[in-house]
Protein backbone atom coordinates (compact mmCIF):
# COMPACT_ATOMS: atom_id res chain seq x y z
CA UNK A 1 0.00 0.00 0.00
CA UNK A 2 2.86 2.41 0.32
CA UNK A 3 3.56 2.26 -3.32
CA UNK A 4 0.00 3.35 -4.38
CA UNK A 5 0.11 6.09 -1.33
CA UNK A 6 3.29 7.00 -2.50
CA UNK A 7 1.91 7.98 -6.42
CA UNK A 8 -0.85 9.84 -4.76
CA UNK A 9 0.94 12.26 -2.80
CA UNK A 10 3.31 12.81 -5.85
CA UNK A 11 0.04 13.18 -8.09
CA UNK A 12 -1.31 15.62 -5.33
CA UNK A 13 2.16 17.40 -4.87
CA UNK A 14 2.14 17.94 -9.03
CA UNK A 15 -1.65 19.40 -9.16
CA UNK A 16 -0.82 22.10 -6.52
CA UNK A 17 1.94 23.59 -9.17
CA UNK A 18 -0.18 22.77 -12.71
CA UNK A 19 -3.44 24.20 -13.65
CA UNK A 20 -4.84 23.83 -17.33
CA UNK A 21 -6.00 27.11 -18.40
CA UNK A 22 -7.86 28.05 -22.05
CA UNK A 23 -4.57 29.31 -23.52
CA UNK A 24 -2.56 25.96 -22.15
CA UNK A 25 -4.66 23.17 -21.00
CA UNK A 26 -3.82 20.20 -18.88
CA UNK A 27 -2.74 16.60 -20.79
CA UNK A 28 -3.33 14.08 -18.43
CA UNK A 29 -2.15 10.93 -18.50
CA UNK A 30 -3.08 7.55 -16.65
CA UNK A 31 -1.89 3.68 -17.14
CA UNK A 32 -2.94 0.67 -15.76
CA UNK A 33 -1.82 -2.47 -16.79
CA UNK A 34 -3.34 -3.40 -19.55
CA UNK A 35 -4.63 0.55 -20.88
CA UNK A 36 -3.08 3.93 -20.99
CA UNK A 37 -5.12 7.09 -21.35
CA UNK A 38 -4.47 10.41 -22.11
CA UNK A 39 -7.26 13.64 -21.73
CA UNK A 40 -6.79 16.87 -22.30
CA UNK A 41 -8.94 19.15 -19.99
CA UNK A 42 -9.04 23.10 -19.21
CA UNK A 43 -9.44 23.34 -15.45
CA UNK A 44 -10.73 26.87 -15.21
CA UNK A 45 -14.26 25.32 -16.05
CA UNK A 46 -13.77 21.86 -15.53
CA UNK A 47 -14.50 20.73 -19.08
CA UNK A 48 -12.28 17.28 -21.11
CA UNK A 49 -11.43 18.74 -24.19
CA UNK A 50 -10.10 16.05 -25.82
CA UNK A 51 -9.76 12.57 -24.70
CA UNK A 52 -8.26 9.00 -26.13
CA UNK A 53 -7.35 5.92 -24.32
CA UNK A 54 -6.25 2.05 -26.08
CA UNK A 55 -9.80 1.53 -25.74
CA UNK A 56 -10.94 3.72 -28.34
CA UNK A 57 -12.08 2.20 -31.35
CA UNK A 58 -9.52 3.80 -33.66
CA UNK A 59 -6.86 2.17 -31.82
CA UNK A 60 -8.62 -1.29 -30.56
CA UNK A 61 -8.11 -3.39 -33.69
CA UNK A 62 -4.47 -2.00 -34.45
CA UNK A 63 -2.45 -3.17 -31.29
CA UNK A 64 -1.35 -5.86 -29.95
CA UNK A 65 -1.51 -5.23 -26.52
CA UNK A 66 -3.11 -1.61 -24.90
CA UNK A 67 -0.42 -1.63 -22.14
CA UNK A 68 2.91 -1.32 -23.70
CA UNK A 69 5.06 1.98 -25.09
CA UNK A 70 4.01 0.86 -29.01
CA UNK A 71 0.48 1.46 -27.53
CA UNK A 72 1.31 4.66 -25.73
CA UNK A 73 3.04 6.37 -28.75
CA UNK A 74 -0.08 5.94 -30.90
CA UNK A 75 -2.30 7.25 -28.08
CA UNK A 76 0.48 9.98 -27.88
CA UNK A 77 0.67 11.13 -31.52
CA UNK A 78 -3.38 10.60 -31.53
CA UNK A 79 -4.56 12.64 -28.97
CA UNK A 80 -1.96 15.23 -30.12
CA UNK A 81 -3.69 14.98 -33.81
CA UNK A 82 -7.03 15.63 -32.21
CA UNK A 83 -5.61 18.21 -30.33
CA UNK A 84 -4.39 20.49 -32.98
CA UNK A 85 -8.11 19.86 -34.98
CA UNK A 86 -9.62 21.46 -32.11
CA UNK A 87 -6.82 24.50 -32.17
CA UNK A 88 -5.05 23.40 -29.13
CA UNK A 89 -0.99 23.71 -29.95
CA UNK A 90 0.22 24.39 -26.56
CA UNK A 91 -0.69 22.26 -23.25
CA UNK A 92 0.56 21.42 -19.81
CA UNK A 93 2.15 17.83 -19.17
CA UNK A 94 0.60 16.36 -16.09
CA UNK A 95 2.70 12.66 -15.58
CA UNK A 96 0.09 11.76 -13.00
CA UNK A 97 2.57 10.96 -10.44
CA UNK A 98 3.84 8.37 -12.90
CA UNK A 99 7.80 8.43 -13.04
CA UNK A 100 8.59 10.12 -16.49
CA UNK A 101 9.96 7.22 -18.13
CA UNK A 102 9.18 4.03 -19.99
CA UNK A 103 4.58 4.55 -21.27
CA UNK A 104 4.52 7.89 -19.76
CA UNK A 105 7.74 8.79 -21.32
CA UNK A 106 7.05 7.60 -25.04
CA UNK A 107 3.27 9.14 -24.50
CA UNK A 108 4.84 12.88 -24.11
CA UNK A 109 7.31 12.71 -26.96
CA UNK A 110 5.09 10.90 -29.69
CA UNK A 111 2.91 14.33 -28.75
CA UNK A 112 5.60 16.67 -29.17
CA UNK A 113 6.48 14.41 -32.40
CA UNK A 114 3.11 15.44 -33.97
CA UNK A 115 2.85 18.86 -32.95
CA UNK A 116 1.82 19.18 -29.70
CA UNK A 117 3.89 21.61 -27.76
CA UNK A 118 5.14 21.54 -23.83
Amino acid sequence: MEKAEAKVRRHIRIRKKIHGTPERPRLNVFKSLKHIYAQIIDDSIGHTLVTLSTMDNVLRGGLKTGGDINAAKEVGALVAKRALEKGIKKVVFDRGGYPYHGRVNALADAAREAGLEF
